[in-house]
């Protein structure tokens, strides 16, 4: 007799992604060429980003979309603006009904987060400057960000 093991079944994860997709960018080079020649101060750099989530099937299939708008700029005018709204549909199967924000909001974006990245570095590239490699984004520090900010709303207004 073998000592070989049987395949096992394939194990459903409770995170599935069935795509992910550009939903809308958009970049700005108002001043080009003129921006694009050697500039006297590095140019301040505002990166911020956003996430939404939301239900768009019965069936336990969500889309989470992580928006991200960088600019640059010097003292005298803005260099460019990129703005990107990068899409993806998760199923999530088996996870508790109060542990589904924070899936929807943390984990979700922390999987598109680095072709995000890659497609604002490419633009930026594009569109004549060096690429902007955003730095890693803590997705668990702005949801407890947020959450406090809406406890503080809720007391606020009560």
């Amino acid at each position: 007799m073998s000592d070989t093991s049987m395949p096992q079944p394939a194990v459903a994860l409770p995170i599935q992604i069935h795509a992910q997709y550009v939903k809308d960018l958009s970049f700005e080079n108002p001043n080009a060429p003129a921006s694009l020649q050697p500039q006297s101060e590095a140019p301040r750099i505002e990166v911020n980003v956003d996430v939404q989530a939301s239900k768009v099937a019965d069936n336990d299939v969500f889309e989470v979309t992580l928006k991200i708008t960088a600019s640059g700029r010097t003292a005298g005018s803005p260099l460019f603006l990129a703005e990107l709204s990068y899409g993806g549909l998760f199923t999530l199967q088996g996870i508790p009904e109060d542990s589904l924000h924070p899936v929807l909001l943390i984990e979700c974006p922390r999987i598109l987060f680095p072709f995000a990245r890659a497609i604002i570095a490419e633009v930026t590239r594009d569109g004549g400057f060096p690429p902007l490699l955003i730095q890693p984004v803590d997705f668990a520090a702005m949801y407890r960000q947020g959450q406090a900010a809406g406890a503080a709303r809720r007391d606020g207004a009560a």
